[in-house]
This record gives C-alpha cells, structure tokens and sequence, in this order.
C-alpha cells in the first residue's frame, strides 16, 4: 500500500507542476475551446496576476505533494485550486475524460487529508 501512495502523490506532484508550469510557458497543446471557455479565459486575461498565482500554487503544491514530510501541507494547498479545477469540469467542460481526471485527483487529495488528519487536529481544534 505504500507504494502505491508513493506512486499516486508522485504522479500527482508531477501533474501539478507540469499544469503550473504550462502556465507560465505554454508548451501543452490548447484544446478546443467552446466560447463559453473562451470568455473564461478571456476573463482570466483581464485579471493579469490570476494565472500566474494559480500556476505558483499548483508547482508549489505539486513540489511539495511529493514528499512525504510536506504532502500534508501539499494537499491543503492545493485543495483549493483542485475544487476549482472539477467545478469548471463539471459546469463548463462536460467531458467523461476530464470529470475523470479531476475527479480522481480530487480522490487522491481527499485521501492524503484524511491521511493526515492527525496533523490538522491543531489547525481546527
């Protein structure tokens, strides 16, 4: 069972910090984008310092949900941005394959909090 935590949070940080990157660099292929999508992002364009921030916090989160020691940290960091990720898959971009994804990652995070739940018990209580 370890080793499959330790092969899903590897996978996981690597996703993270490829999709944080891209951000920043552009290298991934564009999908094609409904013109809802496209006045999302048009949007998102307006405010300039929205996708910088959210591609810092999925590197970052990505970075640090590799490692053991700090993927308790990782998984509430990047909780935010994940929820964000699968209501837009959900509402805006109905897909089976990218609902899947989302909705795996958001799995995937869910079970390294609860995980970790011992370490909250201060943050909360």
């Amino acid at each position: 069972m370890k080793a499959v935590k330790l092969i899903l949070c590897l996978l996981f940080g690597i996703l993270f910090i490829n999709a944080g990157l891209d951000k920043f660099f552009h290298y991934n292929p564009t999908p094609q984008l409904t013109d809802a999508q496209i006045k999302i992002y048009a949007a998102f364009g307006e405010i300039g310092w929205l996708l910088p921030l959210v591609g810092a916090v999925e590197v970052i989160g990505g970075l640090l949900f590799i490692f053991p020691k700090t993927r308790t940290l990782a998984a509430i960091i990047i909780l935010p941005v994940l929820v964000g990720i699968l209501i837009h898959n959900l509402f805006r971009d109905p897909s089976t394959v990218g609902i899947t994804i989302s909705t795996v990652l958001f799995i995937i995070n869910i079970w390294m909090i609860i995980d970790n739940k011992e370490k909250y018990k201060n943050l909360v209580g």
